[in-house]
């Protein structure tokens, strides 16, 4: 029988007082509809991971809190934002342009990394007429 991949996962991170870290509504919505796009243990929201012969909800989906590893490392990272948000609460920025929040590269950041690109172009463009 092969060994579970789910099991040699790090375990997960909590806040320096050892609280789990937790998400807004807003921020369960998007992780709920990441975890149905994206999630390979995730199949009619019943965990296989978790599936002992009957069928288990997925844990993450109707929680508030990261409690689930495979989203943790496997998931969550497809979402860059998102993992910001929960997970560097207090370093995060808000794009200039978007609004999106990003953790900036530098401590003169202003735009998301999507947006940067395109405001750079344009600065370009004008700089050069």
């Amino acid at each position: 029988m092969k060994s579970n991949p789910y099991k040699n996962l790090p375990p997960l991170e909590r806040k320096p007082d050892g609280t789990p870290y937790r998400m807004t509504p807003a921020q369960r919505k998007r992780a709920n509809a990441l975890i149905r796009r994206e999630c390979c243990n995730c199949e009619g929201g019943n965990c296989i991971a978790l599936d002992n012969g009957d069928t288990c909800i997925c844990p993450q989906s109707i929680s508030y809190t990261v409690c689930c590893k495979w989203f943790r490392w496997a998931v969550l990272p497809l979402d860059k934002a998102l993992e910001a948000e929960i997970y560097r609460g207090m370093d995060l920025k808000r794009c200039a342009v978007c609004g999106a929040a990003f953790v900036p590269r530098s401590n003169r950041g202003k735009y998301c990394p999507d947006c940067a690109a395109k405001v750079h172009r344009r600065q370009k463009t004008e700089s050069e007429r």
